[in-house]
């Protein structure tokens, strides 16, 4: 698998992220990193784990904090994560809101059936999971993948949701040369996938640097993937094109990306921009792919504001 190394890095790379993600180094001190206790770390002391077998067959693994009255703010991972991507976040995150980070069907600790990974199926898995949990409507908070995710829930059963969050995102994956070139690769993965592709994956979604402990976490959870589950997920994001239905989402929606982002360039950032009406965006300077753990106190503080307006 290593030999395919350098071709994917020369795709993932080419809007240059990035960085040494090992480096200590603040670019940006207001907004950039900052270490957690390993206490801290996975929503904090109030966080409480858990599973719930859901009316579309799979079991769904995730972690859970704040007020348990409070408005609920469901999280959704990227591609081949898990609710670990939101380890910087959650902590920072206020405790009046009732936060749900799920591991998706297929990832971290979820059940891996063998059908389905179309974005319809994880939408469903979204609206079934709030069934499951007694919730009418929530905000989604979705990363990459869950981005698109969270734009299917929204299109699909727009009764459900009451705000977006979309970070590192775009009208769609379809066609997307960077997607396409790293399906290449994926499409030769066997089990037990590389280590090393794992580790430079992950890496190369990064343009400011992130803690290594938060890294290595990020790899471990990408490395409970087996090559089906790999290959299958992101053939559902590039089959998959809604980009023309975007204009029917009406909920209040907050796009967040970074200007050094190797998956989405701005022009297609500002493009999910005006397709969903009304809709706000920030751009980070100096950032990649995830906004979320390369910024995370501005991260918290903008979502946060936006859910205050709500």
């Amino acid at each position: 698998m290593t030999r395919f190394l350098p071709s994917l890095l020369a795709v993932l790379l080419f809007a240059g992220c990035g960085p040494d993600v090992t480096s200590g180094s603040e670019p940006d001190l207001v907004s950039a990193p900052a270490a957690l206790e390993d206490s801290d770390r996975g929503g904090g002391a109030n966080a409480r784990e858990g599973s719930v077998r859901l009316s579309t067959g799979v079991t769904l693994r995730y972690v859970e904090q704040g007020r348990q009255d409070g408005p609920v703010v469901v999280f959704l991972h990227g591609y081949t994560d898990s609710h670990h991507t939101w380890d910087l976040d959650l902590p920072r995150f206020p405790r009046d809101f009732h936060v749900y980070a799920l591991d998706q069907r297929g990832h971290g600790d979820s059940s891996r059936p063998v059908c389905c990974y179309t974005q319809q199926a994880f939408a469903r898995d979204v609206a079934a999971f709030l069934d499951a949990m007694h919730v009418s409507r929530a905000v989604l908070v979705g990363h990459s993948m869950g981005s698109f995710i969270a734009q299917q829930v929204a299109l699909d059963f727009p009764q459900r949701v009451k705000g977006l969050v979309l970070v590192g995102s775009a009208p769609t994956v379809a066609g997307n040369e960077v997607a396409l070139g790293l399906k290449e690769v994926v499409d030769t993965l066997t089990d037990p996938v590389d280590p090393a592709f794992i580790y430079e994956f992950q890496a190369s979604t990064f343009y400011a640097p992130v803690p290594q402990s938060y890294l290595n976490t990020v790899v471990s959870e990408s490395s409970k993937l087996p090559a089906r589950v790999w290959q299958d997920a992101l053939d559902g994001l590039i089959a998959e094109d809604h980009s023309a239905r975007l204009g029917r989402i009406r909920v209040p929606t907050l796009i967040i990306g970074g200007d050094h982002d190797g998956f989405f360039s701005v022009d297609e950032q500002r493009a999910l921009n005006r397709a969903i009406p009304g809709s706000k965006y920030l751009l980070y300077p100096e950032t990649g792919h995830a906004p979320h753990a390369e910024r995370p106190e501005r991260f918290v503080h903008d979502v946060h504001q936006f859910l205050k307006r709500l």
